[in-house]
């Protein structure tokens, strides 16, 4: 059984071995994270290693006035915060001007049934887009905003974890998260077709017919607990019932990764962030 307290001390000491046996601990959670603020999984790849040899690095500095994770997470998002700096912020309407790109590109359409077709990780689940439509939609908020909505909502860090990741007051963290919380609110009930039957974004149903055209569409929307409560429960409930569905979901791990992958491909293509999905 291992020793955190003694693994910590060799870890404080210099024991790189220590210091990975640590960081092992929450270096899945780490990647899924950033993965949600990047969108992108060699970024989320890169910003990983790049977190652990900084954080290695600089671990004499670590005093304890946090778990070792938080003081982690904190280097990991100012390396993720420096990375989205350099990118504009997402629109809500990245999901149609994505969809208008595949419609005109048989080549793209063609790339993403390959993976749907080929892939053990290309099953495609109404869930698995919930979690990745909460995910672009955060990404139309401001760095601090889409950062303190998903270390809080996604992966259930205290307002103090926030404050020390963030370097922001008490006051300051709960108007992001409020700010943030309201602003998903808002962009869900205009655009998400689940929820409201006038909404644009018809996404679920049009991929769930695409690629698993013999599936009533209506009875797998109806398995998710979201939709079955859509009329039953008011806005705040039905935010909260969309962030407990994407804290199970790991993006990266998940038995429709690999297509979700390549629809967020699609995304970053319509934003201008890459020039191809390949």
């Amino acid at each position: 059984m291992i020793n955190e307290e003694q693994t910590l001390k060799d870890a404080l000491n210099g024991d790189i071995n220590a210091f990975h046996q640590l960081f092992l601990d929450f270096r899945d959670q780490l990647k899924s994270y950033l993965y949600r603020l990047l969108t992108n999984r060699n970024d989320a790849d890169d910003l990983t290693q790049d977190t652990f040899v900084r954080a290695y690095e600089k671990i004499h500095l670590f005093r304890g006035d946090s778990s070792l994770k938080t003081w982690v997470f904190q280097i990991a998002t100012n390396l993720a915060y420096n990375h989205l700096q350099k990118q504009k912020r997402w629109t809500p309407d990245v999901v149609e001007q994505a969809k208008h790109l595949v419609l005109s590109d048989q080549h793209l359409a063609e790339a993403i049934v390959s993976v749907a077709e080929t892939s053990p990780e290309g099953k495609y689940t109404i869930k698995e887009h919930i979690d990745t439509c909460f995910t672009c939609i955060a990404k139309n908020l401001p760095i601090e905003n889409q950062i303190a909505l998903i270390l809080k909502d996604v992966y259930d860090f205290s307002i103090t974890d926030i404050e020390l990741i963030l370097d922001k007051t008490e006051g300051v963290v709960k108007y992001l998260l409020q700010n943030a919380r309201q602003t998903m609110i808002d962009i869900f009930d205009q655009r998400c077709a689940l929820i409201n039957k006038n909404g644009v974004c018809h996404q679920c149903s049009e991929l769930n017919g695409w690629f698993n055209p013999r599936q009533n569409q209506q009875e797998e929307l109806m398995q998710i607990n979201l939709v079955k409560g859509s009329k039953k429960y008011n806005r705040d409930e039905l935010y909260a019932m969309r962030a407990a569905l994407v804290k199970h979901i790991d993006p990266l791990r998940s038995e429709g990764h690999e297509l979700q992958e390549s629809l967020l491909k699609c995304n970053r293509l319509a934003m201008g962030e890459v020039s191809s999905i390949n």
